[in-house]
């Protein structure tokens, strides 16, 4: 399903998108040496819970899952990059940290996510890696537009990634999102410009652009869930919810 807001709701997805921005840019503060995993989602819920929100994630139970995702926030450490499912995991100075979350609020749902390296140290290739989906993710939102299609997007983000000599999964990328959080068009982070759906105003995209250091292939842990590369390299993730406008890509999920 591709839904199409009206403005109404998209009043309602600028206050879901920068609730999330809020509740990530306090865990990103919070989440220092020696922090468990499991802290940081106890304080997502709490998070959620005093807005009068609701988590996309706790109940979610899709098909490439194992049962209900069971917590409020994706946390994925190091060599993890999607789906992190929180455990009983502390922190180390130098890791590298993707926090992702969705959330519903009003009946419209906004998804972002940020990496960042915990503590004092900064490991080159983490950092690299880090602004490389950044720039990514800029590229993607500013070929987005009405008018302009899912495939200038994918290539855009494409482009960026490539160029950083990072290899690409077009398995998982962004979505549709609006009053659910996943939706139709998939939104890959390589693509064809020119090809695909037609952006038009009201429409909500969650873009997210991830890497591994050197493989395409992903593993799934034990727990059904968290999505590791191959060869245990480090990772990286940036996502936000944009509306596209009258005159371009608003992105709701920025820190105000």
């Amino acid at each position: 399903m591709i839904e199409i807001l009206n403005p109404t709701l998209l009043a309602r997805a600028k206050d879901t998108g920068a609730l999330v921005a809020d509740i990530l840019q306090t865990l990103k503060g919070r989440s220092t040496v020696g922090m468990s995993l499991l802290d940081i989602d106890r304080w997502a819920k709490a998070m959620i819970d005093e807005a009068g929100a609701q988590s996309c994630y706790v109940d979610y139970e899709p098909s490439f899952g194992r049962g209900p995702f069971g917590h409020y926030i994706c946390t994925a450490v190091n060599d993890a990059v999607l789906h992190g499912r929180p455990c009983d995991r502390r922190l180390a100075d130098g890791d590298l940290l993707t926090l992702d979350l969705a959330v519903s609020l009003g009946g419209v749902a906004a998804d972002a996510a940020v990496s960042f390296v915990v503590g004092e140290a900064r490991p080159p290739e983490s950092v690299a890696m880090i602004e490389a989906t950044e720039r990514a993710l800029a590229a993607g939102i500013a070929a987005a537009g009405p008018g302009a299609r899912i495939g200038d997007i994918s290539h855009a983000i494409g482009t960026v990634l490539t160029a950083a000599g990072y290899p690409i999964n077009a398995d998982f990328g962004g979505h549709g999102i609006g009053s659910t959080m996943h939706q139709d068009p998939h939104v890959a982070n390589t693509g064809r410009p020119g090809r695909g759906y037609t952006l038009r105003p009201g429409l909500l995209l969650a873009l997210e652009p991830w890497v591994m250091l050197d493989t395409a292939e992903l593993v799934t842990d034990p727990d059904g869930w968290t999505l590791r590369s191959a060869t245990g390299c480090r990772t990286a993730h940036s996502e936000h919810t944009i509306a596209i406008t009258d005159h371009g890509a608003e992105i709701l999920t920025s820190v105000r």
